[in-house]
């Protein structure tokens, strides 16, 4: 008589299905969310409000500078208020420009800020790069004088 065995198939064990793969975006969600903790105080955020036009009248008086205080370009012209500086930005050479309009300095600003008391106007004209944009800005707003 011949033993014969008996051969046990060997358990199978369950194989873990593959990991979904992330996309783009799920990858990213993690780096988003770190991203979105860090804010920044609602104190230390400047908050700049630009007057309204009320009906035909603006919300702004004119200033004109008295001549000790008047700006002196360096080709001569002498500029006084806010349309003077439009005109002369109109006809502007890029050279004067970049004389007065540095990386560390903007005289143009810093005489709006400072003599004609418009901060607002004075941020735009900082951020302005050619005679051509900042008379553009001086143009706009003149808009909220009267």
């Amino acid at each position: 008589m011949k033993k014969t065995s008996v051969v046990k198939k060997p358990e199978t064990v369950p194989k873990k299905p593959a990991p979904k793969k992330k996309t783009v975006v799920e990858k990213m969600v993690p780096a988003i969310k770190k991203v979105a903790k860090k804010t920044v105080a609602k104190s230390a955020i400047p908050t700049i409000t630009i007057p309204k036009k009320v009906g035909k009248k603006a919300a702004r008086t004119f200033v004109v500078a008295p001549d000790p205080q008047s700006f002196w370009t360096n080709d001569g012209q002498i500029l006084n208020n806010l349309t003077a500086l439009a005109e002369s930005f109109a006809t502007m050479d890029t050279v004067l420009y970049r004389y007065h309009v540095q990386k560390s300095q903007n005289d143009f600003a810093d005489w709006v800020e400072v003599v004609l008391d418009d901060a607002i106007c004075a941020l735009a004209l900082r951020k302005a790069k050619t005679p051509k944009s900042a008379h553009i800005v001086v143009i706009r707003h003149l808009q909220y004088y009267a």
